[in-house]
This record gives structure tokens, sequence and C-alpha cells, in this order.
């Protein structure tokens, strides 16, 4: 707790009236492009499976959670204590099976009882859905994925595989049949993508790592026929398509 302690004693004097300049500017709304870029480098590191990477980017979110608890500090909304305070009361609410006498067998178990505290939680607001809760501003991926998620802990799912893969035919068709239908076609292209996540939860595949890694691939790829087209003393805008598939199956050798 001590070099917490020294980190938001820091970030108090960068936010002082003889700090720096550009920190008293943020507000909450100036830093969300921030917290979002860190966040996305930790999850790089991880996938670089660099300890010393991870350890740096864990740092830098951590700074922007102190930075934006001394932004709410100074207009006395909460401070860095009620942060930690706040998440330390909802681990131990929401893990009755650790501090409690709650009685679990295993993870789902464990999955179902957070679920149902959470919603215990909501019970005097005077509506509320399973779906609450999950962040607009995800990506748009993981947000049907957790949309799919929440609403399968309640019995809305399909029953095999099987099931999935002829919805996502149909989807398919649908989208064929929309493709001279401007006003149709991004539905229906919605609807297809929607399905493929369903596929990623049956068979267990996390489908934002997933275009994440194929995304990565074809960049390694595309790179590749980049350099060899310059070791030739050719510029893409040179070759025939026919040239660079060939480039393109070198590639997929390394």
């Amino acid at each position: 707790m001590a070099s917490l302690n020294k980190l938001i004693e820091i970030m108090r004097e960068l936010r002082s009236e003889h700090g720096c300049p550009w920190d008293r500017e943020q507000t909450h709304q100036s830093l969300k492009k921030y917290l979002i870029e860190e966040t996305y480098e930790v999850l790089e590191a991880i996938d670089e499976g660099d300890p010393s990477a991870i350890c740096e980017e864990l740092g830098d979110v951590l700074l922007q959670i102190v930075f934006h608890a001394q932004i709410a500090d100074e207009n006395k909304h909460f401070n860095m204590e009620d942060v930690i305070t706040g998440i330390c009361n909802k681990l131990v609410r929401r893990h009755p099976h650790v501090f409690a006498d709650v009685k679990v067998e295993n993870a789902e178990e464990v999955a179902r009882n957070w679920e149902a505290i959470k919603q215990d939680e909501r019970s005097n607001v005077e509506f509320t859905s399973i779906l609450d809760g999950i962040p607009k501003s995800l990506p748009a991926l993981s947000k049907a994925e957790k949309v799919q998620l929440k609403a399968a802990k309640y019995g809305f799912d399909w029953d095999r595989l099987e099931d999935v893969l002829t919805k996502l035919d149909e989807e398919l068709t649908e989208l064929k049949a929309a493709l001279k239908d401007n006003e149709r076609i991004e539905e229906e292209f919605g609807d297809l993508l929607f399905s493929l996540v369903n596929i990623s939860r049956f068979i267990s595949i996390d489908a934002e790592s997933a275009l994440q890694r194929a995304t990565n691939k074809f960049i390694k790829r595309f790179q590749y026929i980049e350099k060899e087209a310059a070791k030739r003393g050719q510029s893409l805008e040179s070759m025939t398509l026919n040239e660079m598939d060939k480039l393109w199956e070198m590639a997929k050798k390394f």
C-alpha cells in the first residue's frame, strides 16, 4: 500500500496548481481514450507472454485509475479509498462461499450465485434486466458474447452446435438475398456476425481474440509481400494480383 499511496501523492502533485499543465487540464471524458488504449496494451503484452511488459502495462492502467480517482476527489465525488473499499466489499459480498457459509460444488455454481447476487443488488430499482451492466462501449464482438452468455444462463440458448450452424446457414442465405437491398445489408450482415459469435461460444473460442489473431496473421503475411516486393525492386502498385497471391502462399509457410 505504501507504493500505492506514493502514486496517489504523485498524481495529487501533478494535478496541483504548481503541477503539470497537461495533467491539470484532464477530465474523466478526456481520459477515456487513454484508459482504453492502456487496457489493450495489457492484452497485447499478455498475448506476447512477456511478464515484464505485463507488469509495466498494468502499472499504466493503475495510473489511469488513480488519475480518475484524483479528479473525482477534487470534485468531492469519491476518492481512491472509496474505490478500493467498494471493490473489497463487492468481492466479499459476491463470494459467500469463501467469506460466509454458502456451499458450492464447482465454478458453474459460483457463476450462478454471482449473477443472483447482482440481481438482488439491483432489486431496489423499479425495473432491471439481466442484460443491464454490460458496457455499451464494449467492442462489438465482446459485447455480443456477453449478451449471449447472460441470456444462456437463464436457458435462452441453442441446445446443440448443429442448431447454431444451421442458423448460420440461414443468416448467410438472408445476407445473400439482401445484397441488392441497401437498407437490409447492414442488418443481415450484423445477424451473420452475431451467429458466428454464437458458434464461438459453443466451441469455447473467444471471438474477439480469434479475430485479433486472424488480423495479426493477415498483417504478418501482407508485410511479407511488401518486403519481398521491395527486395525485387517492385512496388505493390506495379504488381499483379497473381504475383501477390504467389507471395501470399509463400508467406503461409512461415
